[in-house]
């Protein structure tokens, strides 16, 4: 009898474990995938209407695994199902042909309704950010505008995407610095040439003006984030324009981006 009761004790505690830790897990962080999400990414995201049946399967996998990780917080702005959705995107498309790939320096990501200021106030007229990916408190966090973050898919005329280049920011900042070299998926040989290629681009696009995005000649981190979002958005236009460019990015990504 002592035995049997034994017995059902460690079933109960063990039930009890597994509960608490499912509990624990979705409270840290887990996203509900949107029942209509497949036609969502059909047609809204562009980059996921190029690949095969068995491409976009794998496409729709990580995107799940994604938000069982990521928490979707709408401040201020309701997260609404295509939010969502455009955010898993976004953070898939970049890293789409690096396996095993995880944000491991992401918890939650923020979407705020329009631009705020440096210290997060969606009010006033100091309103110049559009995305940002967060530090010191904000660790693990990013924020993104609703607005923004459609046009980067709704238009796919230009070479913008604030999705993507927010999280090219968190890719490039995954080897511990954020300056515009991802370490942690670019070939050490590489390295140099692609360093060496940001700052002559950044030079000539000071000097003479460019196609690519001004924004990008600030610093070598914008640089590889909006040149980052060239590639992905506008890519035949890119390698017309900057060849030696989008080898060194077809390098990084691990991708040819022409169809």
């Amino acid at each position: 009898m002592v035995l049997v009761l034994q017995i059902l004790l460690v079933l109960f505690l063990i039930i009890l474990i597994i509960f608490i830790a499912i509990r624990i897990k979705k409270k840290k962080g887990f996203t509900p995938l949107p029942e209509n999400y497949k036609e969502l990414l059909y047609d809204y995201v562009n980059f996921y209407r190029q690949l095969n049946d068995e491409e976009k399967q794998k496409f729709e996998e990580r995107v799940e695994q994604f938000l069982a990780s990521v928490k979707v917080t709408g401040t201020n702005a309701v997260a609404e199902d295509l939010d969502i959705i455009l955010i898993a995107a976004g953070a898939i498309i970049p890293v789409y042909a690096i396996s095993d790939w995880h944000y491991m320096n992401l918890h939650e990501v923020l979407l705020y309704p329009g631009a705020f200021n440096e210290e997060f106030d969606q009010g006033g007229n100091d309103r110049s950010y559009a995305g940002m990916v967060g530090s010191g408190a904000m660790q693990n966090v990013m924020i993104i505008t609703k607005w923004q973050l459609r046009q980067g898919f709704i238009n796919n005329n230009d070479a913008h995407n604030n999705a993507i280049h927010e999280f090219v920011h968190l890719i490039d900042k995954m080897d511990g610095t954020m300056d515009g070299v991802p370490e942690i998926i670019l070939e050490r040989k590489y390295v140099e040439r692609w360093k060496n290629l940001m700052q002559t681009t950044i030079e000539q696009m000071k000097t003479y003006g460019s196609d690519i995005n001004m924004y990008g000649a600030s610093s070598p981190v914008e640089f590889f984030a909006v040149i980052s979002e060239y590639f992905f958005e506008q890519p035949e236009l890119l390698k017309e324009n900057h060849p030696e460019v989008y080898e060194m990015l077809v390098k990084i990504y691990k991708t040819e981006m022409v169809f």
